[in-house]
């Protein structure tokens, strides 16, 4: 079966061709086919998926796995925080994390206090705050659970209102961000005037979402020598934390290849880090703490700003871009 991504965008950069450079025929229609897309409809698949598990029998032990296998999809994406990603916070919706203040927990225990149908109406849900929705409050709802009726039925309103956007992304993806980039430059496109915009605007989703791996996955729970803080690592509860870290780097290098595939130093780079991750056998990094284990969570951490500057070079390079602004990046 022909998936109708693969032929839209196709169809779409042929269209394009009269008004794309070079620069963006090498590596922005490659982009988006080989990687942005496919890692959007994966996404969908499994949070419908998760949903759908929910409806059938929704304790925790059970949805784990279908758990798991839509936060290693979303670790597919979640490094692109722009366009479709930015409205309605969907990203951070989706995963919220970190969460410093535990403001997620908190909400969600008022939801499960309140024990009211009426806020797990789906127009009502997509209102709560983003930290108590998306795959950190399954996490805590599957790996911290107080089995209740409430639980039950705020786990549903959870799975819905996940797979809900889900597809929400996909779809404006297909249909309407990744055409606008493919036209960069053409009459009329507003949100990316020239061809360079439309180049830049991915490369600095690779840039940032390697710099979110080592200074937030990795540097959260790292902490200093003297206070190191492996309570603080992303996905604690799930002992995902190793885990996102490599699904993050593979994600990543799929993007940074399809970018510019001719980028031997970023490549090399990238299979170093990869390598050097799949070793640590720390799955929530509670090495942090131990001084002999610790080294090889900073070796690894120091291989990826090592990573991130040989790619802003290499890839940057042959875009002839540089890194812009970031929705993940802060104030």
């Amino acid at each position: 079966m022909r998936h109708p991504w693969r032929t839209s965008i196709a169809a779409l950069a042929l269209l394009a061709l009269p008004f794309l450079g070079s620069g963006v025929r090498a590596g922005l229609p490659e982009a988006l086919s080989e990687t942005v897309l496919p890692g959007h409809a994966a996404f969908t698949a499994a949070a419908a998926a998760l949903d759908r598990a929910a409806r059938a029998d929704c304790r925790p032990e059970t949805l784990r796995p279908a758990w798991n296998a839509a936060f290693d999809a979303w670790m597919g994406i979640s490094h692109l925080r722009l366009g479709p990603a930015e409205t309605d916070g969907r990203a951070l919706a989706i995963a919220f994390w970190p969460d410093p203040k535990g403001s997620g927990a908190r909400t969600q225990a008022r939801l499960l206090e309140a024990a009211d149908p009426a806020l797990l109406e789906p127009e009502r849900f997509a209102e709560v705050s983003v930290a108590a929705r998306g795959l950190f409050a399954l996490e805590r709802l599957l790996y911290d659970p107080a089995p209740s009726d409430a639980a039950c039925a705020l786990t549903r309103a959870t799975t819905a209102d996940l797979a809900r956007m889900a597809a929400e992304l996909e779809t404006d993806w297909r249909e309407s961000f990744a055409p606008l980039m493919l036209s960069a430059g053409a009459p009329g496109n507003d949100r990316f005037l020239t061809e360079a915009e439309a180049r830049q605007a991915l490369f600095t989703q690779l840039m940032t979402g390697l710099g979110f791996t080592a200074d937030q996955r990795l540097g959260r729970p790292l902490g200093t020598f003297d206070r190191p803080r492996p309570e603080r690592a992303e996905a604690l509860l799930s002992g995902r934390s190793q885990r996102n870290v490599e699904l993050s780097l593979a994600a990543l290098e799929r993007l940074a290849l399809a970018l510019a595939p001719d980028s031997p130093r970023t490549r090399e780079g990238f299979e170093r880090a990869r390598s050097q991750a799949a070793a640590l056998d720390d799955p929530r990094f509670e090495g942090a703490a131990d001084p002999s284990r610790r080294l090889r969570i900073e070796i690894l951490q120091q291989q990826l700003h090592a990573l991130r500057d040989a790619a802003a070079a290499e890839v940057g390079g042959a875009l002839g871009v540089s890194v812009g602004f970031n929705a993940a990046d802060g104030d």
